[in-house]
């Protein structure tokens, strides 16, 4: 299973590891991923979710349903 966020479908970016001596290499920022479950009370049922720290954040402030519609919208999220 590839590291995406299934609600803001952020992925790993790639950029450079710049040494004391300004040698340049390159690497991955992965994102950081939690199984997480939520009950949604419109369908009264859990779902398991893997998501970012950030939407963790965002579900706090907009609420579950909120975030699955908006994923849903976007194309990120399967209905």
């Amino acid at each position: 299973m590839s590291r995406i966020c299934q609600l803001t479908g952020k992925k790993a970016m790639k950029g450079n590891h710049v040494s004391f001596s300004n040698r340049k290499t390159r690497r991955q920022f992965k994102v950081n991923l939690k199984r997480k479950s939520f009950f949604v009370p419109e369908t009264n049922e859990w779902i398991n979710l893997r998501v970012s720290t950030s939407a963790l954040k965002l579900i706090n402030k907009k609420g579950i349903s909120a975030c699955l519609k908006e994923a849903k919208k976007n194309g990120i999220l399967a209905a």
